[in-house]
């Protein structure tokens, strides 16, 4: 529980980074950064969900889809946030392997949404995770 708990705020400290840029901006140097953070982001909000499955649910996924789809089974996402988040994967992982300009474009223009999405992701988290603790004491 306690590896739970530094992913939850791992996670909560990487999407503030995120969040203090905001998406409003012309310029590349912000765009840029802004895809950075949303990747760690991204990464470590995963991760943290992987932790919860691991530690609360008894589930061992083993890559972010798989978590997602996971965290759907559970109750921790809806099938709107699940489906949403399966694209931000993908989106994702295009930001790693190859950059083009067009593409930097397209994933910046959706990161408020995936922002929003990785907020509630977390906040749900969080609240079951200390609801879980307030339970145990």
């Amino acid at each position: 529980m306690e590896r739970l708990k530094q992913r939850l705020e791992m996670a909560k400290k990487a999407l503030a980074t995120l969040q203090e840029l905001g998406t409003e901006s012309d310029s590349k140097v912000h765009r840029d950064a802004t895809i950075q953070r949303f990747e760690y982001s991204f990464e470590a909000i995963w991760k943290a969900a992987k932790q919860y499955l691991n530690d609360i649910e008894g589930l061992d996924m083993g890559s972010p889809k798989a978590v997602i789809r996971a965290c759907f089974q559970v109750g921790v996402l809806n099938q709107a946030q699940t489906q949403l988040a399966l694209s931000m994967t993908d989106d994702r992982n295009l930001t790693t392997h190859i950059y083009n300009e067009p593409l930097a474009e397209a994933i910046y223009a959706k990161i408020k949404d995936y922002q929003t999405l990785l907020s509630d992701w977390l906040n749900v988290l969080e609240t079951n995770t200390l609801n879980l603790l307030d339970d145990n004491n």
